[in-house]
């Protein structure tokens, strides 16, 4: 099979640019901020749709409940959808300082766990991630700083550069600040709980919704300065979820799944690769390679990133 392209799935926020117009040449739908492009999806109220070729017009659920084996390969996790969820994210301005259930106090919340990594596409001088807490933070004094405005003197600040990556477990306290285009990998989940927003009016012009108590009950308040991931070989994160590699790959070199019975999902951080047919694939793009698929390759350098899910 060739490679699957989907239409992504673009969603307005307040926080959102025009990035993935600039940098990648997309087609915005309006001259609205756009903050996040759904590029894979399979949720009840969201559905990546094929953009081309034979498949054309079948949603990411038909393909994984009526095409499993020959699309995705066997053995593969017995959801009722696609176990993962991959973004692009253009932050203009400051997302809120969030955090995601931990899958032991998720139902009891109402939500789902939401374990994710972030890859800095692109990343503008002095910009910053916010991760974990600063050293020596309680919950109490994290509980008085939401009274007294000043959370963000209470989470951790780092100052990432493009190319690099980190793991954000369900129950890290987090937030992307302004100025940064980053490829997001998560479970399949949409569950978000907003501890503080910066004071800040939505795109209707009222205050953001807020969710103190169950960011408490969610919080890791021993998850203390974490910092920017390290790759082992070409792994720049692992866990029960999903695997993503970062393949940097020279002029002609070859690529393809990680292993023959199994798919992958590609996204191409910079440079262009092109199938054995010609038909390419350049920065900003995502495809799914189904199994026994033709390995692709790259024209000129090129750096992709890999996503597989463990088994």
């Amino acid at each position: 099979m060739s490679a699957i392209s989907f239409t992504p799935l673009y969603m307005q926020r307040v926080w959102g640019g025009r990035t993935l117009e600039s940098e990648y040449g997309r087609r915005l739908p309006d001259g609205a901020p756009y903050g996040e492009s759904w590029e894979i999806v399979d949720r009840e109220d969201e559905q990546s749709v094929v953009a081309d070729g034979p498949l054309a017009g079948k949603t990411l659920h038909e393909l994984w409940t009526g095409h499993r084996g020959e699309i995705f390969g066997d053995g593969l996790p017995e959801s009722p959808r696609f176990p993962l969820l991959i973004k692009v994210l253009d932050a203009r301005d400051d997302l809120s300082i969030q955090v995601h259930p931990p899958a032991a106090i998720a139902p009891a919340l109402g939500g789902e766990p939401k374990t994710e990594m972030w890859y800095i596409a692109q990343a503008e001088p002095g910009a910053k991630l916010y991760a974990g807490l600063k050293a020596g933070v309680t919950r109490g004094d994290f509980e008085t700083a939401l009274g007294d405005g000043t959370v963000a003197d209470a989470v951790h600040a780092i100052e990432p550069t493009a190319g690099e990556s980190i793991f954000i477990p369900s129950g890290r306290l987090h937030a992307i600040g302004a100025g940064f285009l980053i490829h997001e990998i998560q479970q399949n989940s949409d569950t978000t709980y907003r501890v503080f927003d910066w004071n800040r009016m939505g795109l209707d012009g009222q205050p953001r919704e807020l969710h103190v108590e169950s960011s408490l009950r969610s919080i890791d308040f021993n998850d203390y300065e974490p910092g920017m991931d390290e790759a082992n070989g070409t792994v720049l994160a692992e866990c029960e979820y999903f695997r993503v590699e970062k393949l940097d790959l020279s002029d002609g070199e070859s690529f393809g799944n990680a292993k023959a019975d199994r798919f992958s999902i590609f996204s191409v951080a910079e440079g262009q690769v092109a199938e054995a047919d010609g038909r390419t694939f350049t920065k900003g793009d995502f495809f799914l390679l189904p199994v026994g698929s033709d390995q692709l390759r790259s024209q000129g350098t090129s750096t992709i990133l890999r996503t597989t899910i463990p088994t």
